[in-house]
């Protein structure tokens, strides 16, 4: 079932704005190979699991997969066909911002080749721009 959180201040959230690149959680800690946001963007929770179902099945039993992102962000709508006026709508799905720099998922306990072919499987179900990086040397 796809991430969200389990109880919150307020059901409805506001959009935001998007600016500047990420600060924290920019940098690969937990495995050493990861998956990094080149650009920024909303996540779905549903893109999130469909990513890691992808990698958890490529990665079988041999690697830990680590996933970076949680879906803090409510995103509501209105029905089709609903007139104007009567408020916002009820949430709909929850998702993740993500900044550039961010690092949305790593891997740990395989090798380069393996985690490049994984990530790019993984890569392949976002909808932003993503980049392969490696642990850097502390």
């Amino acid at each position: 079932m796809a991430l969200m959180p389990k109880r919150v201040k307020h059901r409805k959230s506001q959009r935001g704005r998007l600016k500047g690149n990420a600060t924290r959680g920019n940098r690969v800690v937990f495995g050493e190979f990861g998956l990094q946001a080149v650009e920024g963007g909303w996540v779905k929770a549903q893109t999130i699991e469909a990513g890691r179902i992808a990698a958890q099945q490529y990665v079988r039993g041999e690697g830990r997969l680590y996933v970076r992102v949680f879906p803090h962000k409510s995103v509501t709508s209105t029905p089709l066909e609903t007139r104007m006026g009567k408020g916002k709508g009820e949430p709909e799905y929850w998702v993740a911002v993500v900044k550039p720099g961010t690092v949305l998922f790593e891997l740990g306990g395989v090798t380069e080749e393996q985690a490049r072919v994984c990530l790019a499987r993984l890569a392949h179900k976002m909808p932003i721009r993503v980049r392969f990086v490696r642990r850097r040397p502390a």
